[in-house]
């Protein structure tokens, strides 16, 4: 489980997310795409907070389906495309996290890649480490240690 990092060394959080979050080595690492807030049905939510809460039940669903929920987030990029979305991105946010703390960037952008879409959210989680099998490997398949003719 990744550690939460605070420190008096550097400003507080603005709000409720982490100054810094630490990760085993020992760990896997998965990378989020950016979600927007549109359904299975390819639907977008009709209203900020549904894009809002759309965003992060896709973001919860792509988690769960390695397993993982959102204690496992360590990070989180968010776009919103206006200042005055921010109030509701940082209480949807924390309904949807439970209370969870990731390190997070939240940044305000002129658009995305369709004019409709309010908000996009990439997140990156911890998960347990693979255990990856070594491949067998015959001699006679290595270059070089079969026998010449």
């Amino acid at each position: 489980m990744p550690v939460k990092i605070a420190t008096t060394q550097a400003p507080a959080p603005f709000s409720r997310y982490s100054q810094a979050m630490r990760v085993s080595a020992s760990k896997d690492l998965v990378f989020i795409s950016g979600q927007v807030g549109v359904d299975l049905e390819g639907n977008l939510a009709d209203s900020e907070r549904g894009q809002h809460e759309q965003c992060w039940r896709n973001v919860l669903a792509i988690l769960a389906d390695q397993g993982l929920g959102a204690k496992d987030i360590i990070e989180m990029t968010v776009y919103i495309t206006t200042q005055e979305g921010v109030p509701l991105y940082r209480e949807v946010r924390d309904e949807m996290l439970d209370g969870h703390e990731a390190a997070s960037t939240l940044l305000i952008i002129s658009g995305l890649a369709n004019p409709e879409w309010q908000v996009e959210i990439a997140v990156i989680a911890e998960a347990p480490a693979f255990v990856v099998e070594a491949e067998q490997v015959r001699p006679e398949d290595v270059e070089g240690d079969a026998e010449q003719d």
